[in-house]
C-alpha cells in the first residue's frame, strides 16, 4: 500500500507540475499575440491619424487659366465686377 500511495502522489505532483507549466506557457502565448494585436492596432490608428498632404499649390499656368475663365465669365455677364474681383482675390490669394 505504501508503494501505491507512493506512486499516485508522485502522479499527483507531474500532473500538477505539467498544468501549472501549461498555464505559464498559454499565458506566455496569449500575452504575445495581445502584444501583437495592440501593435497592429497602433500602426492603423497611425496611419488614420495622418493629416491628409496638403493639395498643391496651383502653378502660375493654372492661375493664368483660371483668371482667363473669370474673365470671360465677366465678359459674358455671368459675373458682377464684385464677384469678379472677390474670385480673381481668392485665384491670386491661392
Amino acid at each position: 500500500m505504501p508503494g501505491l500511495l507512493r506512486g499516485m502522489a508522485r502522479t499527483a505532483v507531474v500532473a500538477g507540475t505539467a498544468t501549472a507549466v501549461s498555464n505559464r506557457v498559454s499565458r506566455r502565448q496569449a500575452n504575445r499575440w495581445a502584444d501583437q494585436d495592440t501593435q497592429a492596432y497602433a500602426q492603423e490608428e497611425a496611419q488614420y491619424q495622418q493629416a491628409p498632404p496638403a493639395p498643391a499649390a496651383p502653378s502660375t499656368d493654372d492661375k493664368l487659366e483660371q483668371l482667363k475663365q473669370l474673365g470671360e465669365l465677366k465678359t459674358a455677364g455671368v459675373l458682377t465686377d464684385a464677384e469678379f474681383e472677390a474670385q480673381k482675390a481668392k485665384i491670386l490669394a491661392g
